[in-house]
């Protein structure tokens, strides 16, 4: 079988394409995309990815994901130039390991994007990591083994590791969140917050450009060659 699965739009055959057989996963599959998001041709889609409608994936960013659970990503999402969104390893010898998942309304992945959410130049996701709707993950970043809540923000250059965030927190520029009690004592999202004004205009900006992207430019469903 040949490794590279190309889409009909043959713009697209290069940078999207299946996953390489391993010996922790030998499932091949190809992305799942849907016709309104778009893929610039220099940013790589590979393997089990799912991208939902008006995703905006930018140039050198990388989704790769070659576990057997998704890389899922949802609605309005939009991923900045080089980011990068990699999921554990979820089997070994053909059994399935728990602790490289993470559990989103009873479905299970490597990593999951919920909708709206913004993933700025340069952060990167490692599964098992779930980021809440209208969360925003700022430059150099690093999610790591962690779940984020809904209308969070994690601000440049900070570390979030095996941890769980509640919503509506914000994670200061720089910090290294590690332990539970750190998580639990992050403060709250409210009109005091500095940043929270611009949080929402980045949603706003991300909206806009998902709906404004011409059709011409989005993949096809990918076919097998």
């Amino acid at each position: 079988m040949n490794s590279v699965i190309p889409f009909r739009n043959s713009r697209y055959q290069n940078n999207i394409h299946a996953n390489f057989p391993t010996s922790f996963n030998s499932n091949v599959k190809i992305p799942e995309i849907e016709p309104t998001a778009y893929v610039h041709s220099l940013a790589a889609v590979i393997g089990n990815v799912y991208l939902s409608d008006r995703v905006i994936v930018a140039p050198a960013a990388s989704i790769r994901g070659n576990g057997s659970k998704p890389i899922w990503v949802g609605n309005d999402v939009k991923i900045h130039d080089s980011v990068v969104l990699h999921a554990s390893a979820t089997k070994h010898r053909d059994e399935i390991v728990e602790e490289a998942m993470v559990e989103v309304d009873g479905d299970y992945y490597g990593v999951y994007i919920g909708d709206r959410v913004s993933l700025a130049h340069q952060c990167q996701v490692q599964g098992p990591a779930s980021i809440g709707e209208n969360s925003f993950i700022g430059m150099q970043s690093l999610v790591f083994r962690a779940t984020i809540g809904k209308n969070c923000v994690i601000e440049p250059k900070a570390l979030v590791m095996g941890v769980e965030i509640a919503d509506d927190r914000y994670v200061p520029a720089g910090a290294l969140i590690m332990t539970q009690d750190a998580a639990d004592s992050l403060p709250l999202i409210d009109q005091s917050y500095p940043l929270q004004d611009w949080h929402q205009a980045v949603m706003g900006v991300n909206t806009q450009h998902t709906s404004g992207e011409p059709k011409t430019e989005s993949p096809k469903q990918p076919q097998i060659a």
